[in-house]
């Protein structure tokens, strides 16, 4: 250190002084210290000492708040370093909108489970009109990844965007896009999904593939002809939970018919998801059967 770049100690305090009057114990304070979200303005070199001045207080608050609201580290140093008040205050709007996303989708979860565990779930499942259909063979472009539920919704729009851009390249798109889900997808439990697009050219097909490499893990498939129980759902209902309700009564209703499930679960999407409004129907639910 130079004597321009020298700290005047007596303008320093002590790290006990400073979390005392910024409400933020010394072990809080050298973690964010570690993370960067609030580093001492001085630190001895010989003792290890850590120092800050007293126009620190006011950010250090800032930050103590700003954990109240549960924000992660990461996201409050984003908060304190923006460039502008203004800046700021859209970080947290930003934040704050998120928070209460979550909420809302876990107010509903809650709602759906108070269902299930008071034995309304026939109830519930009796909403839901399930039928059978016969599918024909078709070669489809895939795209798969292992995600987990809160990256799912974005993940099929992407993932069916780039398909349906290919299929272009594959004769076209000759049937309605769908979503099989290879294993469990939840907050715990990432799949794999594999997003599917139907389309006329399989030798166009293999080699549009062959020219994405690996990017994408795309492949293409021939999905045979087969029969699947299905519920058609609204926009509305494609929501965690509710959704999770449109496959249980599908998977209910099998045993009464004489069927069982012969494959693994897939959303079908047969309308305008963009200009669908809340209570219009997009989706098929389905479970192939034998």
């Amino acid at each position: 250190m130079t004597e321009d770049e020298a700290v005047d100690e007596d303008e320093l305090l002590t790290i006990g002084v400073f979390a005392a009057r910024a409400r933020l114990s010394a072990k809080a304070l050298r973690l964010y210290d570690r993370l960067g979200v609030l580093s001492p303005a001085h630190v001895d070199e010989v003792s290890g000492y850590r120092y800050y001045r007293p126009a620190q207080i006011e950010r250090a608050r800032l930050v103590a708040l700003l954990r109240q609201l549960d924000m992660p580290l990461a996201r409050i140093a984003e908060v304190v370093e923006a460039p502008d008040a203004v800046a700021a205050a859209g970080l947290l709007d930003a934040y704050w909108a998120d928070v209460e996303s979550r909420f809302a989708g876990q107010r509903t979860l809650a709602e759906y489970l108070r269902g299930r565990l008071s034995g309304r779930s026939s109830e519930m499942y009796g909403k839901f009109v399930v039928e059978t259909v016969e599918l024909p063979e078709q070669v489809v472009i895939t795209e798969t990844r292992h995600v987990l539920a809160g990256e799912l919704p974005a993940w099929i729009g992407s993932a069916l965007g780039r398909l349906e851009y290919g299929a272009r390249e594959c004769g076209g798109i000759v049937g309605a896009p769908f979503v099989v889900y290879h294993s469990d997808v939840s907050m715990e439990s990432d799949g794999p999904a594999e997003a599917c697009v139907p389309v006329a050219d399989e030798a166009a097909a293999r080699a549009w593939v062959e020219k994405q490499g690996r990017a994408h893990a795309v492949k293409v498939r021939v999905e045979p002809a087969q029969r699947v129980a299905y519920t058609r759902i609204t926009k509305a209902q494609v929501a965690h939970p509710q959704i999770l309700a449109a496959f249980e009564a599908v998977e209910e209703w099998l045993p009464g018919q004489g069927l069982r499930m012969a494959g693994p679960c897939r959303e079908i999407y047969f309308a305008d998801w963009d200009a669908a409004g809340p209570e219009d129907e997009v989706c098929d639910v389905a479970f192939p059967v034998g």
